[in-house]
């Protein structure tokens, strides 16, 4: 079938590699890596601190939670709770990776 401009096959010109490689020497293992520590109970409490801080201003002031932006507290108070159960859960030692 001819290629639409060029005429001819559009695999003219294209070899296949495979058959002339030589055997090849299985790869070395790759180095294991290593965890990083990540503080993750100090990055929970800052952000919930972080939706409380604007549960805060949300309920403070008024345009922020009339008419069509109502919803903007109950965001910010289940960002609050999520963090919180969050927090507890780690301080509990259920999400300590290093233990598993």
């Amino acid at each position: 079938m001819p290629w639409i401009l060029g005429g001819g096959d559009w695999m003219d010109g294209v070899t296949d590699p495979s058959p002339h490689r030589p055997a090849a020497s299985p790869p070395e293992p790759p180095e294991p890596i290593e965890a990083v520590h990540v503080p993750m109970i100090r990055i929970v409490a800052w952000g919930t601190l972080a939706w409380l801080v604007v549960l805060a201003a949300t309920l403070l002031m008024a345009p922020l939670h009339d008419g069509p932006r109502s919803w903007w507290p109950w965001c910010a108070t289940a960002g609050a709770g999520l963090g919180l159960l969050g927090w507890v859960y780690l301080r509990r030692g259920r999400g300590n990776a290093a233990e598993s």
